[in-house]
């Protein structure tokens, strides 16, 4: 009889330290800086992305959640396509990531991706803010990571040292740093370049030597790396690509913050994610494009395709979309271009 008292007496104090937790008291004590990792510094609209977040947080949380950014992917020694991995070993806390650098451990963000898929930010936005949207957010959580809001790198377009490029024949030849997703080696195979895979902190004195032609990524990393003066004179707008990025949390970190906490850090995340897509959309989204005219100030050739000339690039490139349609899961690439099809312009 003492023993069942004894049994009911801790049941019961259990009982009241969970509810005391769930209500607002975190189960282990907050650390005194939680680690955020970026590919690049606050010069760039994800690095400042990754600071706004980093601020409301600690506005909202009156510095109880203080986060320090480390750019370059410092705490990986550099290596982007790591970044996954350690975040979901806890190296990380938290990230603003790239689909195209978490795609080789998360094979669906290869969506993303595949070449010419979105053509406009419509597209884009019809995407992240609906159904795929969402299934991507499910397949993230199961990969160990807590997916917040999106953010956005913008289109990927193509540059080089050594020629204007209108054709895929144009491309021949070419050596091309991409990142280190299998899908880009595949892409830029099919067109008849050279793809490199190379880290971005390697690829910037590649492009000052000679020893790589070009790179793809979007125009406000060509204007904030000055990649015109790393002999980066031609520019084509492609939009093959378009890269999003996403607002995460380490789970362990996330589950010891209490409720009331993790609500705060995920409206600062939407906040700062929309914030983040309208300085990456800046001066591209306009009519006009002021962004280009800077650019072609610049002493930059700047190549706008016709529809027919990038239809020449999606017919070299299909074979790689239909192989990697399987891949990816050909329900979910189904769902993206219905949602893509029905989108309002």
């Amino acid at each position: 009889m003492k023993m069942r008292r004894t049994l009911l007496a801790l049941t019961a104090v259990a009982a009241t330290l969970g509810t005391f937790s769930t209500a607002g008291v975190a189960a282990e004590p907050y650390k005194s800086e939680y680690r955020m990792s970026l590919v690049v510094g606050t010069a760039f609209p994800w690095g400042k992305g990754g600071q706004i977040w980093a601020d409301l947080v600690k506005e909202r949380t009156q510095g109880r959640i203080n986060i320090k950014l480390y750019p370059g992917v410092s705490l990986i020694q550099g290596d982007q396509t790591r970044e996954f991995s350690a975040l979901r070993q806890g190296v990380i806390d938290m990230a603003v990531g790239s689909t195209i650098n978490w795609s080789p451990q998360v094979k669906e963000l290869n969506l993303f991706s595949l070449p010419f898929l979105m053509p406009d930010y419509a597209a884009i936005d019809a995407l992240t803010k609906g159904e795929v949207g969402k299934q991507m957010f499910a397949t993230l959580y199961k990969a160990g990571v807590v997916p917040l809001a999106w953010g956005e790198n913008g289109y990927r377009e193509l540059t080089n040292s050594k020629r204007p490029v209108r054709t895929p024949a144009d491309l021949k030849g070419l050596k091309i740093r991409v990142v280190g997703s299998p899908l880009f080696l595949d892409t830029f195979s099919a067109l008849g370049a050279n793809p490199t895979q190379m880290t971005w902190a390697d690829a910037q004195p590649a492009f000052a030597s000679g020893a790589v032609d070009g790179q793809e990524n979007p125009m406000s990393i060509f204007t904030a790396a000055k990649l015109h003066n790393v002999g980066q004179k031609n520019v084509t707008m492609w939009g093959y690509v378009a890269d999003p990025l996403v607002f995460v949390v380490n789970k362990d970190i996330w589950a010891s913050w209490t409720p009331a906490d993790q609500a705060v850090v995920r409206q600062a995340a939407l906040d700062a994610g929309k914030q983040e897509i309208e300085i990456a959309r800046k001066g591209l989204a306009e009519a006009g494009q002021p962004l280009l005219k800077d650019i072609a100030a610049m002493g930059v050739n700047i190549v706008q395709l016709s529809a027919a000339e990038r239809g020449e690039f999606v017919k070299a490139t299909r074979p790689v979309y239909e192989k990697w349609k399987k891949t990816i899961g050909a329900d979910l690439v189904n769902t993206a271009e219905k949602a893509i099809a029905t989108r309002q312009k």
